[in-house]
């Protein structure tokens, strides 16, 4: 077998990390050296819910997100309406999507395994969210039964997101907080949206669809179920 053969900027990255630890003992720990955490977990004060719903609509709109305000009994005609402004005939989704979200006229298709390939035909996934932090405007998906696994929400160019009120976090060490359990104990996949999916590096043009959905739209229901 050919020796495995290791790149110089790799291996350049590895004598630094070589060297940068060559007093650590070996019999020590990461959790043996305290981490000064002070940055802020908690708001200072409750925001009203009408600010929080502001800030966050605003951020979603600055990474290029389509976002969309709604009741709990307007959904489905606001992800139909969604769907017929993008061309969007067939819809990918996660194992228990709530049925009040399925849009007449489109045609719905679980997530049972479906290969990347049929992914990509289908072109478009309909999920709910675990968390969404206002402050960056950043959806949090834990690859539960309304989010979906990972494949489902990375590979068809249009990602519709349905964000429920309560779902709402200021801070993201708030949302990190809330998906411990699934990230550590469940060991789930977690999924960070900012956006739709884009990517600067090409000539510093600004390329979208590269690594994720090209559009992302987001459905905040803005009220509780009565």
């Amino acid at each position: 077998m050919a020796p495995y053969i290791v790149s110089d900027a790799r291996q350049d990255i590895l004598e630094r990390i070589r060297h940068a630890l060559a007093d650590v003992p070996a019999s020590e720990c990461p959790e043996d050296v305290p981490v000064p955490r002070e940055y802020r977990r908690q708001p200072v004060e409750l925001e009203p819910l009408g600010v929080l719903i502001e800030l966050f609509v605003q951020r979603l709109r600055d990474y290029g997100a389509e976002v969309v305000q709604c009741g709990p009994a307007e959904v489905t005609a606001r992800v139909g309406a969604a769907c017929e402004r993008h061309g969007l005939t067939q819809l990918a989704i996660p194992s228990e999507l709530p049925s009040g979200w399925l849009p007449a006229g489109i045609e719905i298709i679980p997530d049972t395994g479906l290969r990347p390939q049929e992914l990509d035909q289908i072109g478009a996934a309909l999920t709910g969210c675990t968390i969404a932090v206002v402050e960056t405007g950043t959806l949090v998906l834990d690859g539960g039964p309304r989010c979906g696994r990972r494949a489902l929400t990375l590979v068809p160019d249009h990602h519709i997101c349905v964000v429920e009120i309560e779902q709402l976090v200021l801070l993201v060490p708030q949302a990190l907080a809330a998906i411990t359990p699934a990230a550590v104990e469940q060991r789930q996949p977690i999924t960070l949206i900012s956006g739709p999916s884009a990517s600067s590096d090409i000539e510093l043009s600004r390329v979208e669809g590269v690594h994720g959905p090209r559009d992302l739209i987001v459905v905040i229901i803005v009220q509780q179920p009565g």
